[in-house]
């Protein structure tokens, strides 16, 4: 075996050897560099295609910056539906597994621009429920924020959590949108 490998090192001579070691160093080069660099390029080139395809907002043109304010004004339910935005929350709570105990509903009437509604819930639950529960309302509540969260636990055993939720839910004031 000793002899056949010195007689093909014989055979190729000193270029030969050298084009040996340089194939192969290359063949490491692509497996270490080049073809990951091929799976980022393919990969991202996916990823633009489907952000092409997606296009969940078309452009709209508008007239000017009254448009655009208007349109922004629709999104906001008026001020008489809030208390359906309320039983939607109350509805998100129950899905979640969240217990609200009666809250305090504050509304600031602004002198223009719109209306907040504060609501401050009681809320017991476990973290997993707080967090869906408050997952839902985000994203299915766009015109609600969470202002503050605090949660609390009577011992470091238990699951349970004794919590207070400040929400703010914003409405257009009533009559034509501005």
């Amino acid at each position: 075996m000793k002899a056949r490998l010195e007689l093909l090192l014989r055979r190729l001579g000193v270029a030969g050897i050298a084009g040996v070691g340089v194939l192969l160093a290359c063949a490491a080069f692509y497996f270490s560099t080049l073809a990951p660099l091929e799976a980022d390029a393919t990969a991202q080139r996916l990823a633009l295609e489907r952000l092409k395809e997606r296009r969940a907002h078309p452009q709209i043109h508008s007239a000017g910056r009254g448009d655009d304010l208007r349109r922004f004004y629709a999104l906001f339910p008026p001020a008489d539906k809030l208390t359906d935005e309320v039983q939607k929350l109350h509805e998100l709570a129950r899905t979640a597994g969240v217990d609200l105990a009666q809250g305090e509903y504050r509304l600031e009437r602004r002198a223009s621009g719109l209306w907040a509604y504060r609501v401050t819930l009681p809320a017991r639950g476990n973290y997993r429920q707080f967090r869906e529960f408050i997952g839902q309302v985000l994203k299915k509540m766009p015109i609600a924020s969470l202002d503050a969260l605090r949660f609390e636990r009577k011992r470091a055993i238990e699951s349970q959590l004794e919590g207070q939720l400040r929400l703010t839910i914003y409405a257009r004031p009533p009559g034509d949108l501005p």
